[in-house]
């Protein structure tokens, strides 16, 4: 049997995203099945200024109060904490710009990585470390710790590669549907948002029988 695809629309400024797929990956576990990662990209603020805003600002705008806001992150804490993520508002000084961090991860799924691994390491930067993840210093650091080759990502960001990519990708997502993040593809069955293990737990029971019986039929 060929691992199960798992096609991952999300965006790193959404806290439900990183949460979801941890709920994804400890359904996996749980499950014991074999996989293949495919993140999908979405930015939640396009229009983001490439250096990003000030997080307290942006958010008291956006939400009508910054303690409406600090509300809306102590639950996001408190969702997050039994999966074992550590979010830490208070080093989260900037909201960015993701357009590079996308880049990064169409680079390196470009390059045939599985880039699982980078990506909650980019989440992690952000909600954890408060890094500014529209700096591509930072990514840049972070995929080096990740195991890509630094000189190759410099390349990256010196160039305009995967800028129109990226760009596709989303488009393609909305003609598809998806118009909220996160959103999971699993095999043939689809989960949006960061529903409990469980519900994870049943659409990959339910896509790998489909996917046993698409293979016997084949055989």
């Amino acid at each position: 049997m060929e691992p199960l695809e798992m096609r991952i629309t999300h965006d790193f400024i959404c806290p439900w995203c990183w949460i979801g797929e941890a709920k994804l990956d400890e359904a996996i576990r749980e499950e014991g099945v074999k996989v293949r990662y495919v993140f999908v990209p979405y930015e939640l603020n396009p229009d983001m200024p490439t250096e990003g805003l000030d997080r307290k600002a942006y958010r008291t705008a956006k939400f009508g109060s910054w303690a409406r806001s600090q509300a809306m992150d102590s639950h996001v804490v408190d969702e997050g904490r039994p999966h074992g993520l550590a979010f830490d508002y208070e080093r989260v000084k900037r909201t960015p710009n993701t357009l590079a961090a996308h880049r990064l991860v169409w680079f390196a799924q470009n390059e045939g990585r599985d880039a699982r691994a980078l990506v909650d390491a980019i989440f992690r930067a952000y909600f954890a470390e408060g890094r500014d993840i529209g700096d591509t210093g930072v990514l840049t650091d972070i995929a080096i710790a990740a195991g890509l080759d630094g000189a190759r990502v410099r390349e990256l960001f010196a160039s305009a590669d995967g800028r129109a990519e990226v760009r596709a990708l989303e488009a393609a997502s909305g003609l598809e549907g998806v118009n909220a993040v996160p959103f999971f593809k699993i095999g043939a069955e689809a989960v949006s948002g960061a529903q409990p293990v469980i519900v994870f737990r049943r659409a990959l029971r339910a896509a790998t029988r489909s996917d046993m019986e698409a293979h016997a039929l084949s055989d």
